[in-house]
């Protein structure tokens, strides 16, 4: 059993796979985090921009212009600061309709593409009965409400256990609506779902919320075709994808898988896939063998490209690449980090396409997401209640060298 809301287990295993630039030491500073200066020599800090949120998290926008975000609290509440300040009215409001507490909850939000024209947002929760359940909604005529009334049952998928419910909700670059599904709960996925292509459980799925209703099934899955397979899947072998992203600029997509008892990973899909990964769990956790203990991988799995020990931390956060404008020292950086610790990394591939991290902050903040404004600034959002914040992540001015590479990229 999991002993946080992201469904890992703590222990003391493990170790780097790739080289760490590790910063040491915090600066509180009238709630600014701060961090000395790296081997690449430049730091990071977090700004604070919201307080006083209990148990948030996901943050996204709209894409509608506007620039506002959209905070999700775990209770059923999604909220709106407007840039200024948060509203005091919710713009939805479902904590009747939903079981919470632990890993369940309301998870995420996702707004249609074509938000601005047609209003419609979806929703990730889990129901009274413990089930995930995919809902859209519709705005209401006031631009800060929805409308609670709106509420159509895209897909139910039911949960064996409390745990391992994903809960993740994106549009890809292709329009389509991306549905992360953890393998059901219970340790070590008893019951194999991971690997089951009979099942919706530990999948990425990949649905068309335009061409039918509730939903249609794109007909370049990769499973379409298969009858022992489920049309939605897209990929498997997922323990809890909690988090994942598609990157803004390139349509790749990065997945953060929530490990077992030892390590954590995330996991890579190039926008050019056509889909069908299998990213090994239970086969696999990280590049480890874990059922079977010896001989698990068959040539066919899809190894992360990321993955780190529990010394380092025990709960991935997945995070994004970072492409704004406001901190080009940041630029294609990988930012991701960890429930437990509170650390915060950056990765990017090496010439030879291995990819290697640094350590970019220590923080006491319990990460449950990061999330990206309209034009592509990062946030980090602090999981507490009461008290749970919302930072956004700013690089500082370089001390050293600005010639300095901002990562010493190496597989030594």
């Amino acid at each position: 059993m999991s002993n946080n809301f992201q469904g890992s287990s703590f222990n003391s295993l493990g170790f780097w796979r790739y080289r760490v630039a590790a910063c040491t030491g915090l600066i509180f500073l009238f709630g600014l985090i701060t961090s000395p200066e790296s081997q690449g020599g430049y730091k990071i800090r977090l700004e604070p921009i919201i307080s006083s949120l209990t148990n948030p998290v996901a943050i996204t926008h709209a894409g509608d212009g506007s620039g506002r975000l959209f905070i999700t609290e775990q209770g059923g509440r999604i909220l709106i600061y407007d840039g200024s300040e948060l509203l005091p009215a919710p713009f939805l409001d479902i904590s009747a309709l939903l079981s919470t507490g632990g890993e369940r909850g309301l998870l995420s939000v996702a707004f249609h593409p074509d938000y601005a024209s047609n209003g419609h947002f979806y929703v990730n929760y889990t129901n009274t009965d413990g089930h995930t359940v995919i809902a859209r909604y519709t705005v209401s005529n006031d631009p800060n409400l929805a409308n609670p009334a709106s509420a159509i049952t895209v897909l139910t998928i039911v949960q064996p256990y409390s745990n391992h419910n994903g809960g993740q909700l994106q549009f890809g670059p292709d329009g389509y609506l991306y549905i992360g599904m953890g393998d059901g709960g219970d340790a070590g996925d008893p019951n194999n779902y991971a690997q089951n292509p009979d099942s919706l459980l530990g999948k990425m799925l990949r649905i068309d919320v335009d061409s039918d209703v509730p939903y249609g099934v794109p007909p370049d899955n990769p499973f379409i075709s298969n009858e022992q397979a489920r049309d939605e899947i897209w990929a498997l072998g997922l323990r809890n994808p909690w988090r994942f992203s598609f990157d803004r600029s390139t349509g790749d997509l990065f997945i953060g898988d929530v490990g077992q008892g030892s390590w954590e990973e995330i996991d890579y899909q190039p926008a050019g896939s056509t889909g069908g990964e299998n990213y090994g769990w239970r086969l696999m956790e990280g590049n480890n063998c874990f059922n079977p203990s010896t001989n698990c991988n068959d040539g066919s799995l899809t190894l992360p490209v990321i993955e780190y020990g529990h010394d380092f931390g025990c709960s991935v956060t997945g995070g994004y690449r970072y492409r704004g404008k406001g901190n080009p020292l940041l630029s294609e950086l990988y930012i991701y980090g960890d429930f437990c610790s509170g650390r915060i990394w950056g990765a990017k591939p090496g010439g030879d396409g291995n990819w290697s991290a640094e350590e970019l902050l220590d923080t006491n903040l319990k990460i449950s997401a990061f999330g990206e404004d309209e034009v592509g600034e990062l946030y980090v959002v602090y999981r507490a209640a009461p008290g749970g914040s919302v930072y956004r992540i700013d690089q500082t001015a370089p001390k050293f060298n600005p010639g300095i590479p901002l990562l010493l990229l190496s597989n030594e």
